[in-house]
């Protein structure tokens, strides 16, 4: 495997998928939405991953369906639903090694359910941290990652973007940041996922600080 060799400002992280698992959380909680409305489960249930949940909701034009509301329902349940959530392998310490101020999570679950799960996998809450509330335009649009290079006071062409889900990738690429694929969850089944470097968790992974605070990937 070879890692980009570029210095980079800093690290976007996705969160579900990425630095922490809550797959058979979400997927619950969505298999019973979706039978609750006459859905193919099996077929519905994988397209959820990566993005807003209401624009989820919205994409199927339920007759009589308000997304938003739908949206909300789903969040508290989802909510309710955290005992099996844990980091990605070797996620907690490859953090933990990071300078606070050159790192950020990006998610597409709303603030409260972020907070929720990260405190769930005994994950850090980043101040910086962008949530489905912060911007109207969820991925696959950049708005997410160009914001939160923003906020780290970087550009977001000099970011590394950690993501599992397409949409995900394709905002990150969008961004103008290069994207680093984690496996572990979704494997690299899909085409995005195998156009761009990729590797199955953080447990080999570690990080060398430059001097000037650029961040450069390596393997143990």
């Amino acid at each position: 495997m070879t890692l980009p060799t570029r210095t980079y400002a800093a690290f976007l992280f996705d969160m579900d998928g990425t630095i922490l698992t809550s797959i058979a959380s979400a997927e619950r909680t969505w298999t019973k939405w979706a039978i609750a409305h006459g859905l193919d489960a099996a077929t519905f249930v994988p397209t959820i991953h990566g993005v807003q949940s209401v624009e989820t909701v919205r994409r199927l034009n339920l007759p009589g369906v308000d997304p938003v509301a739908e949206a909300a329902a789903i969040t508290a349940a989802e909510m309710e639903d955290v005992d099996d959530i844990e980091p990605i392998a070797g996620a907690a310490a490859f953090l933990a090694s990071l300078p606070p101020e050159r790192w950020t999570i990006v998610t597409s679950a709303p603030r409260a359910l972020a907070e929720v799960r990260l405190k769930a996998a005994g994950l850090p809450i980043p101040a910086t941290m962008i949530a489905a509330d912060d911007i109207p335009n969820g991925k696959p649009a950049p708005d997410c990652f160009l914001v939160a290079a923003e906020r780290l006071g970087v550009a977001a062409r000099d970011c590394l973007v950690f993501e599992d889900a397409a949409a995900g990738i394709t905002a990150g690429g969008a961004a103008g940041a290069d994207v680093l694929v984690i496996t572990a969850t979704h494997g690299a089944a899909h085409d995005l996922a195998a156009r761009h470097v990729r590797i199955v968790d953080y447990r080999d992974l570690t990080v060398v600080t430059q001097p000037n605070g650029g961040l450069v990937l390596a393997l143990r």
